[in-house]
């Protein structure tokens, strides 16, 4: 996943994006802050936000950029060094700190109850136990916080095998209590819609939203958007107007889950 400010890179990231930004405007008003572009400890508009599994900032700089400071944990070395390199690159070094760990081991490395937003991006397809690893995400905010959770749907790898002629692997994965197509399917595991907000109610949140991600983007061939005059500002809109209806959720390639401490 690229920034979400590029345009190219914004089909797999604008809906998502869109709704992280209006749920970071709507905490700042929350805790009695007006915006400011500047940063610093106790700086008016300035929210903490943890980023697990935030790998190179796709989202964590963008958040940056909008004056706030992101903590991002995540246990690849690499990842986290192309996150300083693309921090110092959006003059927002000063605002992004890396720190290499895990959803499990979270509060090795990160304070509990000290974040006004996490975001729990492409971590819970992968994690061990999907139910814990939610857990901690949640100890992690401070009362009446938010969580952004992002999570490979189901229905969007089933569509994509039948597409591509892969019949028996899309049974398969439509079969397979972890949503898998075969052996050499690189997700561990992918969740309905029904199934990820059943784990953030679980978790003690109050789901705000659900959005479909990239429901038709992966599966318009890239010529056409790339070639075809506004070809790719209709399909953002498309996207738009599709995620947030509940017919569009079964055949996400992602599933979004806003939702916030009661």
């Amino acid at each position: 996943m690229s920034d979400p400010l590029r345009p190219r890179a914004s089909l797999r990231t604008a809906v998502v994006w869109e709704v992280l930004k209006d749920a970071l405007d709507r905490r700042v008003k929350a805790v009695g802050q007006a915006p400011a572009g500047g940063a610093g400890e106790g700086a008016p508009g300035v929210l903490d936000v943890l980023d697990t599994g935030g790998g190179s900032g796709n989202f964590a700089v963008p958040v940056a950029r909008l004056g706030h400071r992101v903590t991002v944990v995540d246990p690849s070395p690499n990842a986290l060094f192309a996150l300083e390199r693309r921090a110092a690159e959006a003059g927002v070094a000063d605002r992004v700190r890396g720190i290499q760990g895990d959803a499990h081991g979270l509060f090795d490395v990160a304070e509990r109850g000290g974040y006004d937003v996490v975001l729990c991006h492409g971590v819970l397809e992968y994690v061990d136990d999907p139910a814990e690893g939610l857990r901690n995400a949640v100890a992690a905010l401070r009362p009446a916080g938010t969580l952004s959770v992002l999570a490979a749907g189901l229905g969007g790898a089933v569509l994509a095998r039948a597409l591509a002629g892969h019949f028996t692997e899309a049974r398969q994965a439509l079969a397979d209590p972890a949503g898998r197509w075969g052996a050499g399917d690189p997700v561990p595991r992918r969740f309905t819609s029904e199934q990820l907000t059943e784990l953030v109610e679980a978790a003690g949140l109050e789901v705000g939203a659900v959005h479909g991600v990239r429901v038709f983007a992966d599966l318009v061939p890239g010529v056409l958007v790339d070639t075809e005059p506004d070809a790719l500002e209709a399909l953002l809109q498309l996207e738009a107007a599709a995620a947030e209806l509940p017919a569009f959720h079964a055949v996400a390639t992602q599933l979004h889950v806003l939702a916030e401490r009661d």
